[in-house]
């Protein structure tokens, strides 16, 4: 099987070409707006499209670039796809297509209702997959990963990760939360199950681990992998929503994007796809947290 990856370069990206195991020949993708790309699908039996713009928590992004690079780019991409030859298309969506905050457990069949231009512009792009007729000879995955880590990965768990390591308390444990994470392992798993196996339905699969993992116990895994006590202290939850809003307009470390990132709630079912695949994630959320954070000691 030839396969062509976009967004190689990204964190995800770089997991994934050193773990396929059914694409005998990989082929980057490169994107100029300039030129017509239908040409580098040629001979590529499947498309993994990864590449896009992430959800800047800055804010200090060009709203547009969203649509033009998620949206845009995963339309043009699809169009050529479905004039190729090639079998399978995945595309890396986002379960913030779905929903920005979720109250109980996000569903495939949830209403989406993104609030930000990230969100918005993966859902778009998603609509725009599905409104098109596919081929019986071709097979179509839209997969909305939670967030997903793992080697190289950068982020708030990064951010985290540092400040147990420089020996800081944890300020933020009077938050009693319950979070889905999806280990690259299993996404790795996943794609190579979609290359591989003809019997899974095309369609919308939210991607993330069996179970859940609050963030204090993963302040205390980050403890387990440095090998050392870590103190957890439980402030009053006003106190610091008002500084989270503090940073807001001072352009703080802590704002109330990070504080909802690290302490709120966000359950996602991985059920429609454990069903189609008819086997199990390689690895559990813990087991999986602990080989990144394991890493990050490395």
């Amino acid at each position: 099987m030839n396969c062509l990856i976009t967004g190689a370069s990204g964190f995800v990206g770089r997991n994934l070409f050193n773990s396929f195991e059914n694409c005998d020949n990989i082929q980057l993708f490169a994107w100029d707006r300039t030129k017509d790309f239908s040409n580098q699908l040629i001979a590529n039996d499947g498309i993994i499209h990864l590449a896009g713009k992430a959800h800047d928590l800055k804010d200090i992004s060009d709203p547009e670039e969203y649509y033009v690079v998620n949206t845009e780019l995963t339309k043009k991409l699809f169009d050529a796809f479905l004039n190729s030859s090639a079998s399978t298309f995945i595309y890396f969506s986002s379960v913030k297509a779905s929903a920005d905050e979720v109250l109980g457990i996000l569903l495939e069949s949830n209403i989406p209702s993104p609030q930000t231009h990230y969100g918005k512009s993966k859902l778009m792009a998603e609509e725009y997959i599905l409104s098109k007729k596919i081929p019986k000879s071709k097979r179509v995955y839209i997969l909305r990963p939670c967030m997903i880590h793992g080697p190289g990965n950068k982020g708030n768990l990064n951010l985290l990760f540092n400040w147990v390591k420089n020996g800081y308390p944890w300020p933020l444990g009077a938050f009693d939360n319950q979070r889905s994470f999806c280990s690259i392992e299993n996404v790795s798993f996943v794609v190579n199950e979609l290359l591989s196996s003809t019997d899974i339905p095309s369609g919308i699969y939210n991607l993330a681990d069996n179970d859940t993992l609050s963030t204090n116990q993963i302040i205390k895994l980050m403890g387990q992998a440095l090998d050392r006590d870590v103190k957890i202290w439980t402030f009053n939850q006003v106190w610091v929503r008002f500084l989270a809003s503090l940073g807001d307009r001072l352009k703080l470390p802590l704002n109330s994007e990070r504080l909802n990132k690290l302490t709120s709630g966000y359950i996602v079912s991985n059920e429609k796809l454990l069903s189609a695949l008819g086997k199990p994630l390689p690895i559990n959320a813990r087991v999986g947290m602990m080989h990144t954070l394991t890493n990050f000691t490395n």
